[in-house]
């Protein structure tokens, strides 16, 4: 059995109030929730909250259940693995049902396809990792031309490789993580609580659906990315 979780927090430092914010005529959360009903793959998706307003308007957009997040897990400092895998064992209760698959779609990250999301879990019930993450490819290489500050106040390429790099194209790929899937194990997740496992495989995603909104700027991007969709 799989389960969906869609986990959001009332504050937002970056965006007030984002996950409420409308866009695309609906509130940003609510498109994770509808790409997940819409995938059909779950036998359960939850939305997890500290805000009584998102709880109370989540079932509208097709959640099956909700959970209230505890305060201590809604801080600003507080880890989003652990509210998650409080949802996924707070629905076992509810429903006395074990959730071997769990997924997490990010409610800032609403540029995702239903075919992403079928594709992403096919692919980690093929492989069978502990988990999977999506990411697309860093515009900046590590090993080519991202560079950090030494304690002398130089700057190296991030990464020295083994050989020298002339082109990018020739360093190994590396990738930005973009929030937008993640899926674990039932075990994986609940034993450990993280995201990364050695066995930690990844989806990769393209430029145009993988802007993860924290900022009003990201915010801008993704209205008018999601002006240009038509399967909202």
């Amino acid at each position: 059995m799989r389960i969906c979780t869609i986990t959001v927090r009332a504050g937002s430092k970056g965006v007030p109030g984002k996950n409420l914010r409308v866009v695309a005529g609906r509130p940003l959360f609510g498109h994770s929730v509808v790409q997940a009903v819409r995938s059909g793959l779950f036998d359960e998706v939850v939305v997890s909250s500290d805000s009584e307003e998102i709880l109370a308007l989540a079932p509208g957009f097709g959640a099956t259940g909700v959970v209230r997040r505890p305060a201590e897990m809604a801080t600003d400092t507080a880890g989003k693995v652990p509210a998650i895998a409080h949802a996924v064992r707070a629905t076992e209760e509810r429903t006395g049902a074990t959730y071997d698959v769990c997924v997490d779609l990010d409610a800032t990250s609403p540029l995702r396809t239903v075919d992403d999301i079928r594709a992403a879990v096919a692919m980690f019930e093929k492989e069978r990792p502990e988990s999977l993450i999506t990411g697309v490819e860093a515009r900046r290489n590590p090993y080519f031309n991202l560079v950090e500050e030494q304690p002398d106040g130089t700057v190296a390429v991030s990464k020295k490789p083994d050989d020298a790099v002339l082109r990018r194209q020739d360093a190994p790929r590396c990738f930005d993580m973009n929030g937008s899937i993640y899926v674990w194990s039932r075990e994986a997740l609940l034993e450990d609580q993280v995201v990364f496992f050695p066995s930690t495989i990844l989806y990769e995603m393209p430029p145009e659906r993988s802007t993860d909104v924290d900022s009003e700027f990201d915010f801008r991007v993704v209205e008018w990315l999601m002006a240009q969709r038509d399967d909202l």
